[in-house]
């Protein structure tokens, strides 16, 4: 409640029940958050703006692109407006971070076996021991299986991660953690749209070729030291090291012919290796001057990240423009696939090597009055090499983010608070990278800017038993690229993109055993100054709706039962705004019945068997929702 932000908690226990492993589709139902994700890599708008690439793990930077597996992890928090003061770069409409699990004292261990519809069998383990007072173990392994209701797509993830809590002295604790995933799949891309909307097909139908493959193969190595140096200073020294290795050979969509009724493709093939360093050492403490009391935090950041993707492309042989057969709309073959050379189309080498200082103080005034006020510089510098064009280029950038916030509580347990943000988007900071001598970072290296306005009200009701978050909010990407309308070669920085809304969430205990979860967004979210055609154009895939509402009856031991609608209002699948997705309500269910050591459960997802979609990346790709699914579990703690 003293913190002027909106900050969304999720547990993934609420989201294993119903086989979620899916970071987008688990956080679908938050308000103002939006699915954009497709098969390759995790993708999200947050209050209108891009996240692809503001994802965290524990605090840790994790921008590259895969698909995140959350059988690890505790719980989900959603950071809502620009987080740059503490995170750095991007965080335009908020970041993502995953909280993994820890060892803990005490802590059971627990086995956990899942099967349902398509195929889905699964079983974890998270085993956890003291061996000694001062040592706590913790391993969470385990396999998963999935086919899908869509024709010829599954996949497969495999999870090692161990761990352990090591207190070295009363005042020094070392956490280090290791993480090892793995995640087989037959790529999908979904339907096209056709006149406006999703194509009018089977949701089984597919247009992926036999033998399309996407594998990725995933390590995170963390250690964090924690010294207290009295009751109130304590110093944190964070490590974090991560490493992808992806390779991929998928036949996707590129667009729809009305005349011939046939589906485009196009194939690409990818080896991929991403690796990240960041080194952090925080201080954090308080102290008190002329009665006021102060929460500090001050942090520098040292970061390296590369990326070396190398990527080939058809070489086209008269089958088509793209070099691969079309396939017919409605009753595709996909066994016609080309299979003739492919040629090198990029061999590139990016370097990216970051600074960041920051320090945020949390003043406390008076029983009633909170500031936060706090600010970052960063600095950073990318340079990439593309071999097969024999070219290079360096970019720097440096930036200040600043931050502002109030908290007032005139009466107990409200609190209205107001803040401003700011945060910087630089050239080559989303997808690592830079292409030399590409006009859209060639001519300008200034970055994209990104301010927030921000009130709202925390409240907690019945006892404390309830708690609610009403916030309002603009939110401005001002500094956005664009062309100069005069030479298409030149870039100019006058863009503006604007998101405003409303956001309210409700969580906690009703009765006795009665629990509840709850969320309304509202936004508009649109380009307001362009020179490329887009000035009063949606932001695609961001609904002016969305939100969500989800009852539990759980008792400590006996029966327990949840029932809950995600409502998604209509999206735009593309920038240009020609395709339209339609707003889709779909209503979950689970029952279970549990006692000290055995939790049996089956969910039904989609009851309703709703006709919905749940994303798209292009109007050429576009992701059906699944039908009514069932998920049966079975969980047994020692």
């Amino acid at each position: 409640r003293d913190v002027p932000q909106t900050i969304d908690p999720i547990k993934t226990g609420d989201l294993t029940r119903y086989g979620v492993s899916d970071l987008a589709y688990a956080l679908t139902g938050l308000p103002n958050v939006s699915d954009g994700a497709d098969t390759r890599f995790d993708s999200l708008r947050i209050r209108g703006f891009d996240a692809s690439y503001d994802f965290y793990l524990d605090g840790i930077r994790d921008d590259s692109q895969y698909k995140r597996d959350l059988h690890n992890i505790e719980r989900i928090e959603v950071l809502k407006g620009p987080a740059a003061v503490l995170y750095g770069r991007g965080s335009q409409g908020g970041i993502v971070n995953r909280i993994s699990k820890t060892p803990t004292v005490g802590q059971r261990s627990t086995l956990q076996a899942q099967g349902g519809s398509n195929d889905l069998r699964s079983l974890y383990a998270d085993l956890n021991a003291d061996a000694a007072d001062t040592l706590s173990l913790r391993l969470n392994l385990g396999n998963e299986h999935r086919n899908s209701f869509r024709d010829g797509v599954s996949s497969d993830r495999q999870l090692f991660a161990p761990s352990m809590s090591w207190q070295l002295r009363p005042d020094l604790n070392w956490l280090l953690q290791y993480e090892y995933g793995r995640h087989q799949r037959i790529p999908d891309r979904g339907i096209p749209g056709v006149g406006g909307r999703p194509a009018k097909v089977s949701r089984a139908t597919t247009y992926v070729a036999d033998g399309s493959f996407s594998d990725d193969r995933t390590q995170s190595l963390r250690s964090r030291l924690s010294y207290a140096l009295d009751d109130d200073w304590q110093l944190r020294h964070t490590l974090g090291i991560f490493r992808l290795d992806s390779d991929f050979d998928d036949t996707f969509l590129t667009g729809y012919n009305d005349q011939t009724g046939a589906v485009s493709r196009s194939r690409w093939q990818q080896d991929l290796t991403t690796r990240n360093l960041f080194n952090t050492i925080e201080l954090e403490g308080r102290f008190d001057t002329g009665g006021l009391e102060h929460q500090v935090l001050t942090g520098v950041e040292v970061g390296r990240q590369r990326r070396d993707p190398t990527l080939y492309t058809v070489v086209k042989e008269g089958a088509g423009a793209s070099g691969v057969p079309a396939l017919d709309l409605v009753n595709p073959d996909r066994r016609l696939r080309h299979t003739g050379k492919m040629a090198l189309s990029a061999n590139n080498h990016t370097v990216v090597e970051s600074l960041g200082v920051y320090v945020q103080d949390h003043i406390r005034l008076n029983d009633q009055w909170q500031l936060l006020a706090g600010v970052r510089r960063d600095q950073f510098e990318v340079e990439s090499l593309h071999s097969v064009k024999g070219l290079s280029a360096t970019r720097a950038n440096s930036s200040i983010s600043p931050r502002l916030g109030a908290v007032w509580s005139p009466v107990p347990h409200h609190a209205f608070y107001a803040s401003w943000t700011k945060s910087f988007s630089p050239v080559g900071g989303g997808l690592i990278g830079i292409n030399p001598g590409a006009s859209d970072n060639s001519n300008d290296l200034s970055p994209e800017l990104t301010r927030q306005r921000e009130i709202g009200l925390k409240s907690d009701w019945m006892d404390q038993r309830l708690s609610t978050t009403l916030a309002v909010y603009e939110l401005e990407l001002y500094n956005r690229k664009t062309q100069d309308p005069e030479d298409p070669n030149v870039i100019l920085m006058t863009g503006l993109q604007r998101s405003r809304g409303l956001e309210l969430t409700l969580t906690g205990t009703l009765a006795d055993h009665w629990y509840i979860r709850a969320g309304l967004g509202m936004q508009r979210a649109t380009v307001v100054k362009d020179t490329n055609g887009f000035e009063g154009k949606r932001v695609n895939n961001v609904a002016e709706r969305n939100g969500s509402l989800f009852l539990t009856w759980k008792p400590a031991v006996g029966w327990y039962a949840e029932s809950g609608l995600t409502l998604v209002g209509q999206r735009f699948a593309d920038k240009h705004n020609t395709t339209t997705l339609p707003g889709y309500a779909r209503w979950d269910a689970s029952l279970g019945y549990r006692e000290k050591d055995w939790d049996l459960g089956a969910s039904l997802n989609n009851i309703n068997d709703k006709v919905y979609y749940a994303s798209a990346t292009s109007a050429s790709q576009i992701q059906p929702g699944a039908p009514r699914n069932l998920v049966l579990s079975a969980t047994y703690n020692f």
